[in-house]
């Protein structure tokens, strides 16, 4: 099976699984409205192709270049440990977490408070903790796998 595979019976399994969630979906979500649904995820795609990715790889560059994890040659210089992940995941996670509850963190939703009895003010806290956490956790991360590499290496 491996051979013919390339991976494990149990890979092929959870593939498999993952294709029959994603069809269920699929047919779920296009039982409403198909043709909005449908220029909606076109309309993601684009956006994100043409928009997003050039500017999060713009960052991306940046980011490298005012830190310095590139050499002059342009290619990326071998450091013991690879610290940019560390930024970039509690960032990535953040952004997405404001991408997505946006309206509220900003306070762009009337009446929210009436529904849920929550005030308005408390999200952008809340966010800008959970941002903290990540950051920290990110960081732990890193120091113990600085200290990791450093023992056994001596």
């Amino acid at each position: 099976m491996r051979e013919r595979y390339g991976a494990s019976p149990l890979h092929l399994l959870l593939v498999l699984c993952s294709f029959a969630l994603t069809a269920y979906a699929g047919i779920r979500l296009l039982q409403g409205d198909t043709l909005r649904i449908a220029i909606w995820f076109v309309g993601a795609a684009l956006i994100h192709d043409l928009v997003l990715l050039p500017l999060y790889t713009l960052t991306d560059r940046a980011t490298q270049a005012l830190l310095g994890s590139r050499n002059s040659a342009g290619k990326h210089h071998r450091t013991r440990t690879s610290w940019i992940n560390y930024l970039r995941v509690p960032a990535f996670v953040a952004l997405l977490l404001l991408i997505t509850w946006y309206p509220l963190i900003l306070r762009r939703v009337p009446g929210y408070h009436a529904a849920t009895g929550l005030p308005a003010e408390v999200f952008l806290g809340r966010w800008l903790l959970i941002t903290a956490a990540l950051f920290a956790a990110s960081a732990l991360c890193l120091i113990i796998s600085i200290r990791r590499h450093r023992t056994r290496h001596p």
